[in-house]
């Protein structure tokens, strides 16, 4: 099974299990190219946010017309900047933005009770090394890139080049299929293997 892929200078369609790395400037604009990802060929999303803050993240959908009924949508920030969290049926919540297992194991239950095309977007890998550490992060990377093979989904994962080290960018870029890199200026180009 392909999944199509809506991103300029992308290929036109990834096989089942790929993980891309979104590598940008830690001020890019990302929102785009991560609702392009959502628009096309997908069953249902589930977006892991240790950025924003899930309100934030609907009032994109929304901005960028994406069919939000489709969407999980962890929040990982809102207990740690104090605001209220009211769980629904696509609204979910960890204890912490450390909560690395907790995000894994809430990806692995989305997988495993929903069908069809399903994306997944972490936004993001940085945030999660900031909050937790590289090693924690890149294990935690590792087990959502074996979740995405094992239920045939797709998933982006962006990080903020400035950020990390140029040894952790090259070990990130080893574990992914394909990487989109954006520029300062908003330029989209892509490396596939």
């Amino acid at each position: 099974m392909d999944y199509e892929l809506a991103i300029e200078n992308a290929p036109e369609t990834v096989p089942e299990g790929t993980g891309i790395m979104l590598l940008h400037p830690s001020t890019g604009e990302t929102d785009r190219l991560d609702t392009d990802f959502f628009k096309t060929d997908t069953d249902h999303l589930f977006i892991l946010s240790t950025r924003t803050t899930a309100r934030e993240v609907q009032q994109k959908l929304e901005y960028y017309e994406v069919d939000e009924s489709r969407a999980t949508i962890l929040d990982t920030l809102s207990i740690e900047r104090g605001y209220s969290r009211r769980s629904s049926d696509n609204v979910r919540y960890v204890s912490s933005p450390d909560d690395l297992d907790g995000m894994v194991e809430a990806i692995r239950t989305f997988l495993e009770t929903h069908d069809g095309k399903l994306r997944i977007s972490v936004d993001s890998v940085t945030e999660m090394a900031y909050y937790a550490d590289e090693e924690r992060t890149r294990e935690a990377v590792e087990q959502i890139l074996d979740l995405l093979r094992e239920h045939d989904a797709i998933g982006l994962f962006h990080v903020a080049e400035e950020v990390h080290d140029q040894s952790v960018l090259d070990d990130y870029r080893d574990l992914f299929d394909g990487v989109i890199h954006l520029t300062e200026d908003g330029t989209v180009t892509c490396d596939f293997s």
